[in-house]
Parts: C-alpha cells; structure tokens; sequence
C-alpha cells in the first residue's frame, strides 16, 4: 500500500487538488478509501446510504468526480446516477460487482463515465480517477488553445466543453464529450474503438469490452433526438466515423 501511494501522489501532482464524493455503504471499504486517497492529496467526502448520496451530489458543492457503488440502502446506485443526470453531469465512476455485466451496461446507459469492478487494485482506481478527471479538466487545460469545431450541424467549444447540434444545447456527459471531440478531429475518418479506449477512456481496449458502444450509442441517441439524422456511422468490426454533410 505504501508502495502505491508514492507512485500515485507523483501522478496525482499533475493536477490541481479534486474532490472526490464516495457513495458507498460498506464502512471499511470507504473508511479505507477515505484515508488512502486523502494521503494523496485529494479532498474525500464520504456518504453511505444512496440518499444521503444523492443530496449531497446535488447540494452545490463541486465534486470533481463521484465513486458510486450499486447495491445500497434507501436508494440504488442506479436511482442515484438516474436522478443525478436529470440535473448534473458530474463525472462518475460506477463501483460494480465483478463478472456482473448487466449492472456495467446498465450503468453506462445511464450515463456513468466508467465503471470498475470490485474488489480492485488501488493503482487502477487512481488511473481511472485521472483519466476521467483529465477528460473533464479539457477546458481548463487545453480550451484556451484549442479551436472550436463545427462539422455537419454540430457545433463544439473545448473552452465551454458544451455542444450543440443545430442550434440545440446537449447536455453530454464528460465521457460522450470526449467521443465526440475525437470524432470530430477525425470527421470523415474511422476511428477504431481500441484508439476510443486509449485516448478517451484512458485504458486498452479489453475483449468483450461493452463501454465504447453504450457511450456511441447513447451520443446517437442525444444527438438524434434534435438532428432527427444519424451522424455517427458505424464501421463494423472497427469502429466509428462521424459522417460530414453532403
């Protein structure tokens, strides 16, 4: 453990501090959460029931990511993150049980950014944390330098990291975002999901890896429901292409 912690605060420096809201009902996990994140320099707020949860996601305290377990009292991981997105798109990382692949797709349809199953290594959890939190930090990065893009009906600003499609504001999630950035930085040119994984998700493509195609597929949704076109194409066996006007 102390071993993980050193190399963690060295990667954790390359940001400022993030506050991190853990809803969990297992004390010892989130006690051990809690103290171990802490350590590193990140700013812990603990609830153990999913309606304590819930109000404090939506109280108006910043929380630059919220770790989310699926089975607890009062309220479900699943009632927490479907009223949170009504509202907030906060980052969340879904904590599931391992092998439970209906709980994962679940959560991704949803709008959970990513998702880990327990019980899971520490130095993974961090990588994750980062890599969402990095997703999410765009704007404040990299948004001054960066260009807006607008291809095909759909407009997006880095330095708002907000998008519309045909003058319609969409409310993405940090995750559907960073898709749609990286469509449009390749307009007209497949993008495998293996580079998806890597440049988005910030991990390796994983086989019978479901993420990518819930987070497409709930992009298509958003931007069909004003666009009433499809505009992400599907490039079977490989990936996607978002297509340019015609």
């Amino acid at each position: 453990m102390n071993q993980a912690v050193g190399e963690s605060k060295i990667m954790s420096t390359d940001y400022h501090l993030q506050s991190i809201l853990v809803i969990d009902d297992d004390l010892e996990l989130t006690d051990m959460l809690s103290s171990y994140l802490t350590s590193m320099g990140y700013k812990v707020t603990i609830c153990n029931d999913g309606e304590a949860g819930l109000a404090e996601a939506v109280s108006g305290h910043h929380y630059d990511l919220i770790l989310l377990d699926v089975m607890m009292p009062k309220m479900d991981g699943f009632d927490v993150l479907k009223k949170l997105r009504a509202s907030h798109t906060t980052p969340v990382l879904m904590l599931t049980a391992r092998g439970d692949d209906y709980d994962r797709i679940l959560g991704l349809e949803m709008g959970a950014d990513d998702y880990l199953p327990k019980p899971f290594n520490h130095r993974e959890l961090v990588a994750r944390i980062k890599a969402i939190v990095r997703r999410h930090n765009i704007a404040a990065m990299g948004g001054a330098i960066e260009q807006d893009l607008a291809i095909n009906g759909i407009f997006l600003s880095p330095s708002s990291q907000s998008v519309k499609v045909d003058d319609v504001v969409l409310a993405l999630t940090t995750t559907e975002f960073s898709i749609l950035r990286l469509l449009m930085l390749n307009a007209a040119k497949r993008v495998t999901k293996e580079e998806i994984s890597l440049k988005v998700l910030g991990k390796p493509l994983q086989t019978f890896d479901r993420s990518i195609d819930m987070h497409v597929s709930n992009l298509r949704k958003k931007i069909v429901s004003v666009a009433h076109d499809e505009k992400i194409k599907t490039i079977r066996g490989v990936g996607y292409m978002l297509a340019k006007s015609e």
